[in-house]
């Protein structure tokens, strides 16, 4: 992954910003429930609006029915009205950076073409991605 700051997709991100995205995905992942892999994820995603969102992953003891923390900030966005995804945080207390699972890369898609991304480990150490960068050649709403 990039971790060079001058990425794109970060331009139209401000330190401001970027710092209040970090902040509340270290926040959510303190929310999370994680009783089955231990694991607690926090993301935040930021909309055109200029409203930031914060979600956390929760487990199920059916692990098909657990939400990954991007998919629930998303969700819960989406339940508010918003469309225009503009960039993502999410965040871990390991030693070892985040990753976007397969699913959580195609629900962003659905709501960016590219956009920003943050990882952060435990250390507050962040890499810098994009969407493209994670998911290329991705299928979107565009096509159907």
């Amino acid at each position: 992954m990039d971790q060079s700051p001058t990425i794109e997709v970060f331009k139209d991100l401000e330190p401001k910003l970027r710092l209040e995205l970090i902040n509340q995905a270290q926040s959510a992942y303190q929310q999370a429930y994680v009783p089955y892999s231990h694991y607690p994820v926090g993301s935040a995603v930021l909309f055109s609006s200029g409203k930031i969102y914060s979600g956390c992953n929760v487990e199920n003891a059916s692990y098909g029915l657990t939400v990954c923390a991007e998919r629930n900030a998303i969700f819960q966005a989406i339940a508010q009205g918003e469309r225009d995804l503009k960039g993502i945080a999410i965040a871990v207390p390991t030693e070892a950076f985040p990753s976007p699972c397969g699913a959580c890369r195609q629900v962003i898609r659905e709501f960016a073409m590219d956009c920003p991304v943050i990882l952060i480990n435990g250390s507050g150490l962040t890499r810098l991605t994009s969407l493209q960068k994670l998911l290329p050649d991705s299928f979107g709403p565009e096509f159907l």
